[in-house]
């Protein structure tokens, strides 16, 4: 596969698991994505996979409660192909999930984040807007800690200016204590912005 250019021609929905024994077959690597409830995640991924019904939009938040499998098929510009598992992962932090479901999730997502075998990269999910919430800096902090690959994306640029994308892009990365980590991608679901950059990491990560 060649990196460069690197875009999704083909995009599916495998599975939805809770237990181990439910992930979908296969030996292809895993990139994962999880952020807070409201933080425009399915738009994300739909925006990504150019395939616009393929993580379902609700007016919800924190409606998604398995982990979800779609099975993506790349091709880089010398045509080569490759297949990675795209995983959707239940949003965290919104306020009216209940709290014995809140344990339950958080179970079965870490189960997944810390035993799945083929995870390649976590892409967590911030919105450009706000300053980091606590559970965003715990979730940066419990993925750092183990040891677990972390990209971190801002969404929803288009909702502000570009000098407030700067300025927030640097709040964020303080509250975060992105030091010496991989800079931080800026997206727009909207307008495509940084779908391209997100592309070529995820191609990278793909090779290593």
């Amino acid at each position: 596969m060649t990196v460069a250019g690197l875009d999704i021609i083909r995009a599916q929905y495998i599975a939805s698991a809770v237990r181990m024994d439910q992930y979908p077959a296969g030996d292809f690597g895993e990139i994962v994505f999880i952020g807070r409830s409201n933080v425009g995640k399915s738009s994300l991924i739909n925006s990504l996979s150019r395939h616009r019904g393929l993580a379902r939009i609700s007016g919800t938040p924190g409606k998604t409660q398995t982990i979800n499998f779609y099975q993506l098929t790349a091709r880089g510009t010398a045509e080569e192909r490759t297949e990675f598992f795209l995983v959707d992962l239940p949003g965290y932090g919104y306020a009216k999930t209940g709290q014995a479901n809140r344990r339950q999730w958080s179970r079965f997502i870490e189960e997944y984040l810390l035993k799945s075998p083929r995870l390649k990269l976590v892409c967590q999910l911030i919105d450009i807007r706000h300053p980091p919430m606590a559970s965003d800096v715990d979730m940066h902090k419990w993925l750092v800690a183990n040891q677990l690959p972390v990209q971190v994306i801002t969404t929803k640029a288009d909702k502000i200016s570009k000098m407030a994308v700067q300025k927030q892009a640097g709040i964020i990365k303080k509250a975060l204590g992105m030091t010496g980590q991989p800079s931080m991608i800026v997206y727009s679901s909207l307008k495509g912005t940084g779908r391209q950059e997100l592309l070529d990491v995820i191609g990278q990560t793909l090779l290593k």
